[in-house]
């Protein structure tokens, strides 16, 4: 049975950026993951099935968008919709996010208010 609250993975190596990621959703009431690193992301997305992957663009052991076609190449995790979470200037209708393979992005910093709406609009949906 799925929990009534969505599940969110959250990468990013930078420390800070995924606790106020996490403190932020746990507010809203979304549980969360963690991972600093491509690899951790990968496996954990396989076991854990998060309804969301927030993916920070520079890893240490991989780039964001190396992660999604991996993320996209495996039967487990092929369904989870990937954002990219980036302090890269985005513009609308910005094609590198789609031919990267990512559902969209949410700039760095986030805003804390409409953080959580914006991440329950990409989750997918259960049923």
């Amino acid at each position: 049975m799925a929990p009534a609250f969505p599940l969110v993975l959250i990468v990013d190596d930078n420390t800070l950026n995924r606790k106020l990621a996490r403190d932020v959703l746990g507010a809203a009431g979304f549980a969360t993951l963690e991972a600093a690193t491509a690899a951790d992301a990968i496996a954990m997305a396989s076991q854990e099935q998060p309804d969301v992957i927030l993916m920070d663009l520079r890893l240490p052991d991989a780039d964001g968008a190396e992660a999604v076609r991996t993320l996209a190449a495996q039967p487990l995790t092929a369904g989870i919709p990937v954002v990219a979470m980036t302090a890269l200037r985005l513009e609308p209708g910005d094609a590198w996010v789609s031919d990267a393979g990512f559902a969209g992005a949410i700039p760095k910093p986030i805003d804390v208010e409409e953080f959580p709406e914006v991440v329950r609009r990409f989750c997918r949906q259960s049923g």
